[in-house]
């Protein structure tokens, strides 16, 4: 936590240098994700998959958004094998204003639908499929600027909560971009919360 508190520090601090590229709240972006769990009985699983990712400005200040993660594992065993699938989209809306010249505070809200099944197939007992799903809310604040003219960083704080079926929780998002051209860039983020860390890299094109 005070690691994410003094990026949050120096990125509102930093002496941004001008430029005429300014933040974008329209794009497009897809790559690799990998989510890592802490949990004993699947023995911590890393799963790995791709995301695609969009936002589009309705307004000067208002932003609409949406993800499709999805991500797997294998287990092969002597007597059979099981593979453990997680699918996660979300829909949300955003809010921005400008903090500083070139930096801009942010909240968004969002709906994020958890979705694990596993499928296995053991000897003697045929093919086994389990299925569960949790609807969340997640709402979060930050802070989103441009350190240079051809990089950019995010920090993005708050909480999720599922009612009955899922314990509230703090989340927290870190990440950056470097860019080409004014339209295309390459991404790295990371998230996570209580025992989940989400890691992504992918291609973003802002319009």
């Amino acid at each position: 936590m005070r690691k994410i508190l003094i990026v949050a520090a120096l990125l509102a601090a930093a002496p941004f240098t001008a430029s005429a590229d300014g933040l974008s709240y329209t794009y497009v972006e897809g790559g690799w994700t990998q989510f890592q769990t802490d949990d004993d009985l699947l023995d911590d699983p890393k799963l790995d998959g791709g995301y695609v990712r969009g936002s589009f400005a309705l307004a000067e200040q208002v932003h609409v958004f949406g993800a499709w993660n999805y991500a797997s594992k294998s287990y092969n065993y002597d007597y059979g094998h099981a593979k453990l699938e997680l699918n996660q989209p979300e829909l949300g809306i955003g809010y921005h204003m400008p903090f500083s010249d070139r930096v801009d505070y942010t909240a968004d809200i969002a709906w994020v639908r958890q979705q694990a099944e596993i499928k296995a197939d053991f000897d003697g007992f045929g093919r086994i499929t389990d299925k569960d799903h949790t609807n969340l809310v997640r709402a979060t604040m930050g802070l989103r600027g441009k350190p240079s003219a051809m990089t950019e960083a995010w920090i993005k704080a708050g909480y999720m909560d599922g009612g009955n079926n899922f314990e509230g929780t703090w989340v927290g998002t870190l990440g950056g971009q470097i860019n080409f051209t004014k339209t295309w860039g390459l991404v790295g983020e990371i998230s996570g919360y209580r025992d989940v860390t989400q890691f992504s890299a992918g291609v973003r094109a802002s319009f």
